[in-house]
Parts: C-alpha cells; structure tokens; sequence
C-alpha cells in the first residue's frame, strides 16, 4: 500500500543537491545552479570535483548565453564526500550515480534515514525501474525517476516515471518543481523499460549498428543522412507529426493507409545485432574518421552552442 506523501512549495525551493559528479549529475548541478538554486553535490572521492568544476565552466558559457536566472551563480556550488553533509538542508535531490542497480538501491536506503520524508528524491537512471531501486528505502513513496537527456543543462526534457510504491502526489510535486526549474517534464502511463525517448534513440541505433555490421552504410554516411534529414525535423516535431505532415492534407491516415503494408517489409529489423569484435571496431574506427583530429572537449562545446542556436530558435518560433 502505498504512503502518503507532503511536499513543501516546490516554489519555495532554494537548496538543491546533485549526488554523483558524472557528465549528468555535473550536468544538472549546471543547470540548477543556472536557474539560481544552491547546489550541493555528493562526490564518491574528492578527485572528481575538478572534472565537476570543468563541466560546469563550460556549460556556463550556453547557459549565459540561454539567460542566467536572477541570483544565478557558480559561488552557489559546494562539494563533499559525506553523503549526510551533502542532503543536510537538501529540499530536493537528482541522484546520478552510475546505472548499478545494488548501488543505487544502497544509496536509497541510505537516502531514506538521512533526508526529511517530504524531500522528493528523483533518479536520472537511463532505464532501470524505479521499483527495483525504492525497494530498500524507507520512505519510497517521494522517490521517482526524472531521467534527463544529456547534456541536461541544455536540453529540456526529463522523463518521470513512477514506481510501484511511488505516491502520486510525489509525481504532480516533481513535474511542477521541474517546470519551475526550466525543464520540459513528460509523466509515463506506466513502468517500462527504457522510458519513451531513450527507446525510441535506440531504434535508431539498433537499425545504425545492423546496417554498419552488414556494409550496407559507414558511420559517416547514416550522421550524415540523419543531420542533413530528419534530425533539423526533429528539432520542429516529432515523428508522429512528421508522418501526419508527409500525407498532406490526409494527413496521418493517407500516410498509414499508402505507406502502412511497408512496415511489414523486410528492412524492419526488431532484433540487435551481436556485437562483435569486428563491428565494435567498424563503430570506433567510423566515429575517429568522422572526428577527424578534434578532440571530445571541442567537439562538446560546437554541440552545445549549435544547441543553443536551436534552442534561441525555438523560442523565437513560440
């Protein structure tokens, strides 16, 4: 049976903690501290708190060029070690730690004597039930999966998907604090695995990696048809939308009357291909030819400022 859950204003929130110090949760430390919260951040050993401090000067640059929110400032950053420290006075919590299940469910347990039982905890797992992981906690019904898409500090979306003993109250306290906080927050009918975005990536992946296994395309080739194709389509509308526009003014039911025996062709492929050796090499080597010399730092700022430009866009388009 679940358990009734009390949450503060979500408007009243000034003090947010950010466990784990990983792209996602320096990411979202990022982006809490852009929106003027005061952040605290868990770090497993004190040597990450410079690659955390690296991350988060180069989002900053995006995030003042998005616009900073009254009282924004990267002084609001504190780090430590020591769990208890780090969720003392905490009025939310994005947990980030890496996707081990028996971690994170050690974590919750600990999470659920240390914080005050009407502090929402979110997890940004990538796919992991959020069932399985309230399973050792004490209080689970404030805890909920708010899975972002990375780089969180710049893209908007953040998937919440409840568990078995998760209260409902807790869901509708999360999506108003992450509407609060500049988020785009999407609430999942049920349980499953993936969530909606990461499956949905994934298709895409799972259909890149079999056509690269098969010689039928080079990594080049399937970002290049992606990046000059749909991807800027993507940016506008979903799918869904697209196939609606594509049957002009027959929209979506000309689209699935003409096109729809064509889904039963034999390109649909719902199986993912072994992962050998050879295509494990063919997908490294594509990626290093495609990179062609620029290193990971560079090319993580043209992607976050080209973002940026989308985002501007966006807005102006609203």
């Amino acid at each position: 049976m679940k358990k009734n859950f009390t949450g503060i204003n979500p408007r009243s929130v000034q003090n947010v903690c950010s466990i784990g110090a990983g792209p996602i949760g320096a990411g979202w430390a990022a982006s809490f501290l852009a929106q003027g919260y005061k952040v605290s951040v868990y770090l497993h050993e004190a040597s990450e708190e410079d690659a955390l401090n690296d991350l988060i000067a180069n989002a900053w640059s995006s995030l003042e060029a998005l616009g900073l929110a009254n009282g924004a400032s990267r002084d609001n950053l504190s780090c430590t070690t020591n769990l208890a420290d780090a969720v003392k006075g905490a009025e939310f919590i994005q947990e980030s730690v890496p996707e081990n299940l028996a971690l994170k469910q050690k974590i919750y347990a600990q999470l659920g004597e240390l914080v005050p039982a009407n502090v929402v905890i979110a997890s940004s797992t990538s796919g992991l039930p959020m069932s399985e992981i309230q399973a050792h906690c004490s209080t689970p019904e404030r805890t909920v999966v708010g899975h972002p898409f990375n780089p969180p500090y710049l893209l908007p979306l953040v998937e919440i998907v409840r568990g078995e003993k998760t209260s409902d109250a807790a869901v509708k306290w999360l999506v108003e604090f992450y509407q609060i906080a500049g988020k785009a927050p999407l609430v999942l009918n049920k349980e499953i695995p993936g969530f909606i975005a990461t499956r949905l990536q994934e298709a895409i992946w799972r259909e890149a990696l079999h056509m690269v296994d098969n010689n039928e395309a080079t990594v080049e080739q399937i970002d290049y048809a992606i990046t000059n194709g749909p991807g800027p389509r993507w940016a506008l509308m979903g799918p869904c939308m697209a196939y609606h526009l594509g049957g002009g003014e027959g929209g979506m039911a000309y689209t699935l009357d003409q096109f729809g025996p064509a889904l039963k062709l034999p390109w649909t492929r719902l199986v993912a291909p072994e992962l050998t050796q050879e295509l494990r090499n063919k997908m490294v080597d594509g990626c290093i030819r495609e990179a062609d010399g620029r290193e990971i730092s560079e090319m993580n700022r043209d992607r976050d400022r080209k973002l940026v430009a989308i985002r501007k866009a966006l807005k102006g388009i609203e």
